[in-house]
């Protein structure tokens, strides 16, 4: 029992120490050109692909949701040591062409001073802008972890029930509504391929026109994906909140979220304010980019995002 609280009070200490170690303009000093040259590759690419925005939030909530906002998502698995990218989960996972394109304008810029896991953190901060989303600041100094194991994913899955949700974004410190809100913005602008939402398929409660022209969809080869908001595909705004209470969320998690005792309030107030939702996702991604991250001396900053710097 003492070993227990020891290490309990421990984790109250250091938690908070590494949240210190993050400040604003933390590249200020030593790499200027950080926040241009990460707004002017993900401008290009969101220029020919605005789909890149769902593929970076997903990218940041798989890596944070893990061992922490430590960029150990982008570790490449190799013959007999598997990373977290060989799990199913994160198959699909895309975008890391444009962090490896950031870090190596920054590599050439500033080397061996701006971590991955930063920039995958503000590559989609200016993402979300770009797809109309809200402007905000965020604190860094994050550093790369030193562990990328296929064991430590254990992400929610798109039929999860509300309740399990809701323990397990608490057990990464976010709050009832800071789950609503990063399920909700995060699926504004996402996909989802056919064979993840079968049971939604067969739920007789669903919009009848919204059904009948999902099965048509997926009656085609090789599992087509359809948008999971139908309103405004390429927008993070409060669209998708409405079309959950009408009973026009693609995924059950959404459709769970518009009804559950516990977040149709939520649901509803995001649905009635546009302005209300931006604030709060704004917040909700600042405060997810907190996760668990490493700070001071902490891990490493890699000079290739893919790999170890000792090769591992």
């Amino acid at each position: 029992m003492k070993s227990i609280t020891a290490l309990f009070l421990l984790f109250c200490f250091l938690v908070p120490s590494a949240l210190a170690q993050l400040k604003f303009a933390f590249y200020g000093p030593s790499c200027h050109r950080t926040g241009s040259i990460i707004s002017s590759v993900v401008a290009e690419r969101f220029s020919r692909d605005p789909s890149i925005t769902a593929a970076l939030l997903r990218m940041q909530f798989h890596d944070c949701f893990v061992t922490g906002c430590d960029a150990s998502l982008l570790i490449d698995p190799r013959p007999g040591r598997p990373s977290e990218k060989s799990t199913g989960p994160n198959a699909s996972v895309r975008g890391y062409e444009v962090i490896d394109e950031i870090k190596r304008q920054l590599e050439v810029a500033c080397p061996g001073i701006v971590s991955c896991a930063d920039i995958v953190a503000l590559a989609t901060r200016d993402a979300i802008k770009l797809a109309g989303g809200p402007s905000f600041l965020i604190k860094t100094g994050r550093r790369d972890g030193l562990r990328s194991n296929p064991a430590d994913v254990n992400l929610p899955g798109p039929t999860i029930p509300v309740s399990a949700s809701i323990q397990a974004f608490a057990a990464k410190g976010m709050s009832v509504n800071d789950m609503v809100t990063l399920i909700g913005g995060g699926h504004s602008v996402g996909s989802i391929h056919c064979s993840l939402f079968q049971d939604r398929l067969n739920d007789p409660a669903m919009d009848r026109s919204l059904n009948a022209q999902l099965r048509n969809t997926c009656r085609a080869p090789n599992d087509p994906s359809v948008f999971l908001d139908q309103r405004t595909p390429f927008v993070v705004d409060n669209a998708i909140f409405g079309e959950m209470q009408r009973q026009r969320a693609v995924m059950r998690i959404d459709s769970n979220l518009a009804f559950d005792g516990a977040t149709r309030g939520i649901v509803s107030s995001f649905a009635q304010s546009n302005s209300l939702f931006r604030q709060r996702f704004a917040q909700a991604m600042e405060k997810m980019g907190t996760i668990g991250v490493l700070t001071g001396r902490a891990g490493e900053i890699r000079r290739n995002c893919r790999v170890f710097n000792n090769g591992r």
